[in-house]
């Protein structure tokens, strides 16, 4: 792999996709080549398996189901876009990877992390070069992903309580792991917080 590959995690209405696209759209107004894609989905059995994940009933799958279901489109994805991309050179931009599995399945839907892990050390075992948590408050994050008001609110609808847990646990990945990832303020305009990202990633792309 001779590209660089970047992930944007946060919880619900955090404001990552948004800063995800524009990061990919300043990047390419550079020249460069860059693929924005998004997880679950990025190839066409992964979206698939998003419309399993993403709709319908918040008791619709065991947490068990949901990391076997992630994994499955995370391994799709990875075989169809992201290596390719990644051994012509390209700038992969993926809007949730491993991270939000960790998160979602692995600490707030039970204590599943071991077996997170070892699915992703089996099936995946790829990490981001470098990661950006848009962190935000709960509150403010869930209130913006409700607005939305789309099919696919099922982790939405888990409620205020769930949200607070999954940032808690967000940024205890960002502690855990500080090489890889930079915890970027989402509060404000997002012209704000992409100034907050360009900055992260001059530095490291000077």
């Amino acid at each position: 792999m001779t590209g660089q590959f970047l992930s944007f995690e946060g919880i619900d209405g955090s404001g990552k996709s948004t800063q995800a696209r524009m990061l990919a759209a300043a990047l390419r107004a550079e020249g460069r080549d860059v693929v924005l894609t998004r997880e679950p989905g990025g190839s066409p059995g992964a979206e698939e398996i998003r419309r399993l994940v993403l709709e319908g009933d918040p008791a619709r799958w065991s947490p068990e189901a949901e990391a076997l279901l992630f994994t499955a489109a995370r391994r799709d994805h990875l075989e169809r876009t992201i290596r390719p991309a990644l051994a012509r050179g390209a700038i992969v931009i993926c809007d949730r990877f491993a991270d939000s599995t960790r998160v979602y399945q692995g600490v707030t839907r039970g204590d599943l992390r071991a077996l997170v892990d070892s699915l992703h050390g089996l099936a995946i075992g790829v990490e981001p070069d470098l990661t950006f948590l848009i962190d935000i408050d709960p509150t403010l994050g869930l209130a913006r992903a409700q607005a939305r008001a789309g099919a696919e609110q099922r982790f939405e609808d888990m409620g205020l309580a769930m949200q607070a847990r999954m940032r808690a646990a967000f940024l205890d990945l960002a502690a855990a792991q500080p090489l890889r990832f930079r915890v970027i303020d989402g509060a404000g305009e997002a012209a704000e917080v992409a100034s907050r990202v360009r900055g992260v990633l001059g530095a490291l792309w000077p």
